[in-house]
C-alpha cells in the first residue's frame, strides 16, 4: 500500500497523507486535488475504491436511424459524450432498413426502465407517421427530445437546423457565382426537413432569379436519401440543362458528381454542387465539397439539456429551437459556366469520355 500511494502521490504531485484522505473520501481537499489524485489513479491503472466510482444518473435512449449517413453517428458521439457529462448512461439504439423498428427499440428501452430517450431523424419526422406513440411515451410520463423535424400537438422539446434557411443560402451562393439554371435534389417530401428545403429553394428561386412555381417544378426532384439517389435525381437535372444543384444531403451530393463525371463534365467547371450537413471527411472529397452545415454540437448539447430539465422535473418549453446552419465554401462550387445566362432552358451539356480513361466513381 505504502509504494502505491508513494506512486499516485508522485503522480498527482501531491503528499501521501493528501492522497489517503481522497481514498477514504475524508473532508479536507480542494475539488482540484480530489480530481487530480482520481486521475493519478487512472493513469497508473488503479482500480478507484467502491465509495469513490461515479454512479450513472440513470439510462438514457438514443435511437438513431442507420449509421451508413456519417452525419448520425456524429449526431450519437455528441450526445452520447454530453449524456456521460451530466451522469447519464447513454443506451443507443441504430435502425436498419428491414430490422428492428423504432416502436420496437422503445419497447426495450422501457423494459430497461431509462429515464428517457432521444429521438433523431425519426418518426416526428414523417408527416405519414401515427405520432400517437410519442403521445402515450409524454403520457406515461416519460421524458423525449427529438432532434430534426416537428409534429404538432406533442409536448416535448424540438431541436432542429434550420432546413428553409439552409436551403435558401445555399440558392444564393449559387446565384452569387452567375448560376440562374439551379436544381433542388431531396428526399420524399412526407418528411418535415424536406418540406422545408423545398419551401426554402422555391422562395429563393422566386426572389433571386425571378421564377414562378411552373419553371421551378421541373427543377425540383423528390427521391431516395443517399448517393444513388442523388445520382438517379442529378441525371434527370442534367438533361434539362441545369448548371448548379443544391442537395438535402451530403451523399445526394456526391451521387450527383458522379452522375456528372459518368457524362464527362467537370465538378464545378460545368456543374456546381451544394451538399448539406458538412459530414466528416467532407473536406476529403474529390472535389471538397461545399456544404451546409448542421450544428451538431450545439444541437446536441441543446438537446441533452433540455431532457436532463425535464428529468430532474424543470420543465424544458415544449417549443422547437431552430438553429441557423452555416455555408462552408470549398471545392465543388465556382463561377457559371459562359453559357448559363443566357435566357431559356440550356441544351443538356455532355462531353464525351475518351475510353482509355476510367470513369471515376
Amino acid at each position: 500500500m505504502r509504494a502505491r500511494l508513494s506512486d499516485i502521490a508522485q503522480q498527482a504531485e501531491v503528499s501521501e497523507a493528501t492522497v489517503s484522505r481522497v481514498l477514504n473520501d475524508r473532508p479536507g481537499v480542494a475539488p482540484e486535488t480530489r480530481q487530480a489524485v482520481l486521475t493519478a489513479l487512472d493513469v497508473l491503472g488503479y482500480e478507484r475504491p467502491a465509495r469513490l466510482r461515479k454512479r450513472s444518473a440513470g439510462l438514457v435512449g438514443l435511437v438513431v436511424p442507420e449509421l451508413d449517413n456519417p452525419i448520425f453517428p456524429a449526431f450519437a458521439q455528441t450526445i452520447e459524450s454530453t449524456l456521460a457529462q451530466s451522469g447519464f448512461t447513454p443506451v443507443l439504439c441504430t435502425q436498419t432498413p428491414g430490422g428492428v423498428t423504432e416502436d420496437e427499440y422503445v419497447e426495450m428501452l422501457l423494459d430497461r426502465q431509462v429515464s428517457g430517450i432521444v429521438f433523431v431523424s425519426g418518426l416526428h419526422a414523417d408527416t405519414a407517421a401515427n405520432h400517437d406513440r410519442y403521445r402515450a411515451l409524454i403520457g406515461r410520463p416519460l421524458p423525449i427530445v427529438m432532434i430534426n423535424g416537428w409534429a404538432p400537438g406533442i409536448a416535448a422539446p424540438f431541436v432542429s437546423c434550420d432546413d428553409r434557411e439552409a436551403t435558401e443560402l445555399a440558392v444564393a451562393h449559387l446565384v452569387a457565382l452567375g448560376h440562374r439554371r439551379i436544381g433542388l435534389i431531396t428526399g420524399p417530401d412526407r418528411f418535415v426537413p424536406v418540406q422545408r428545403r423545398v419551401a426554402g429553394y422555391k422562395a429563393a428561386m422566386r426572389r433571386l432569379v425571378d421564377l414562378d412555381d411552373t419553371e421551378l417544378e421541373p427543377l425540383a426532384e423528390l427521391s431516395l436519401f443517399g448517393v444513388e439517389g442523388g445520382e438517379a435525381a442529378a441525371t434527370r437535372l442534367l438533361d434539362r440543362g441545369v448548371t448548379g444543384i443544391v442537395c438535402g444531403s451530403d451523399l445526394m451530393a456526391l451521387g450527383a458528381i458522379r452522375a456528372a463525371r459518368q457524362r464527362g463534365l467537370s465538378v464545378p467547371a460545368d456543374l456546381s454542387v451544394v451538399g448539406y450537413d458538412d459530414s466528416p471527411l467532407m473536406a476529403f472529397t474529390d472535389p471538397p465539397l461545399t456544404t451546409m452545415r448542421q450544428p451538431v454540437v450545439a444541437m446536441s448539447v441543446a438537446a441533452v439539456r433540455a431532457l436532463v430539465d425535464e428529468i430532474n422535473g424543470h420543465g424544458a418549453p415544449h417549443s422547437e429551437y431552430l438553429f441557423r446552419p452555416e455555408l462552408v465554401v470549398r471545392g465543388s462550387t465556382a463561377v457559371a459556366p459562359a453559357d448559363a445566362t443566357r435566357p431559356g432552358p440550356p441544351p443538356a451539356r455532355q462531353r464525351p469520355v475518351p475510353p482509355a480513361l476510367a470513369v471515376p466513381a
